[in-house]
């Protein structure tokens, strides 16, 4: 069903779930000012962008999920708040808390947003390769290595249109913030289809004209991510292997890593695809198993039947397979696995791995 199609019907949905909701407030709250305001000037956008600050908790993770600025975010939800009389949320130290009113509405959102989301999956049943296809992926494997290989994808599926979002947040599947997730570590904790697709592996790396500097090992301080990215797999075998070593920079991106090693900052932990290839680095030995992590391929099960979504799949299944040297330096014999349904954890936030 092509896009032009689908708005009259989802159009139509969304003016009813309004209604619905302002009737469900009515019966609830029972404002004074609704019978007049609520079933002419309820917008769906509103409660979406009210869900969505509910979820995020900050204006500006909320405004990068929706992709709009912070101040759109906050007039739509200054605008409900106005309609429904009522003060939604808290702005606390921590971020924006809900009320008791807003819980209350917001549950009544979500049975709003849920239908809303059955109402596009239907529409994801097209059987035609053409349409958006969202992946996600930590920001340098998207820049570092998947945008340099998707050419192909193009030239296979022309009417297949990608957006690529290289975020340090772990998008939603759920809530079709993404279609498709690349993400490190074994799947836990929820219902999405799953395959590993390779294991990325590291090495401790400096600037090629610091390799023969002596005592180069104990010497140099380390390159790595901020302190927000502590808990990540890199942050701990550093911490691990360096206790105690000064940090002379941080980033919470391993491309912006790369580039401060280049200039000699001291020894960072890269991945292998973004620093073998680069003649400005140079690996150096250490004793020390170096770290290696398991990446997984993730979709939502009703996507994985949807034509445009698997052809991208297996596309980026293909490009894992055939580039799997390219990430190891060594290549591991490997046969075509089965999608499979296995439990998978999403988070709102994290640092970039």
């Amino acid at each position: 069903m092509t896009a032009r199609r689908q708005l009259p019907t989802l159009l139509f949905f969304y003016h009813y779930a309004s209604l619905a909701l302002a009737a469900v407030l009515g019966t609830r709250y029972k404002f004074s000012m609704l019978d007049k305001k609520c079933t002419g000037d309820l917008d769906w956008e509103d409660l979406r962008y009210f869900a969505a600050l509910a979820r995020h908790r900050s204006l500006s993770a909320t405004a990068r999920a929706l992709r709009v600025n912070h101040a759109t975010v906050s007039r739509r939800v200054a605008h409900l708040e106005a309609l429904l009389g009522r003060a939604l949320f808290e702005s606390r130290a921590e971020g924006y808390m809900l009320t008791a009113d807003g819980r209350a509405v917001l549950e009544e959102a979500k049975v709003m947003d849920s239908a809303a989301l059955s109402v596009l999956r239907r529409l994801d049943a097209s059987a035609e390769l053409s349409g958006l296809v969202r992946l996600t992926a930590g920001r340098s494997l998207a820049e570092g290595f998947l945008i340099d290989r998707l050419d192909g994808l193009h030239r296979r599926h022309p009417g297949i249109d990608l957006e690529l979002i290289g975020d340090v947040r772990l998008l939603s599947l759920a809530r079709r913030e993404a279609d498709i997730a690349l993400r490190f570590g074994h799947p836990k904790g929820s219902e999405l289809a799953a395959r590993r697709v390779g294991t990325i592996y590291f090495g401790l790396y400096v600037a090629a004209n610091l390799r023969s500097e002596p005592d180069m090992m104990t010497r140099l301080p380390l390159v790595g991510f901020d302190r927000n990215g502590d808990s990540i797999a890199e942050a701990e075998w550093l911490e691990q292997h360096f206790p105690g070593r000064r940090f002379s920079f941080r980033a919470n991106s391993q491309i912006a890593q790369a580039a401060a090693t280049r200039a000699g900052f001291g020894i960072a932990l890269l991945p292998r695809y973004l620093a073998d290839n680069d003649r400005k680095l140079a690996e150096i030995d250490c004793d020390a198993p170096m770290l290696e992590r398991e990446l997984w391929l993730l979709i939502r099960p009703d996507l994985t039947k949807v034509p445009r979504v698997r052809a991208v799949a297996d596309y980026l299944v293909e490009i894992f397979r055939r580039e799997r040297q390219h990430f190891a330096g060594h290549s591991h014999a490997a046969g075509r696995e089965p999608m499979e349904v296995q439990p998978a954890e999403e988070e709102e936030e994290a640092p970039e791995a």
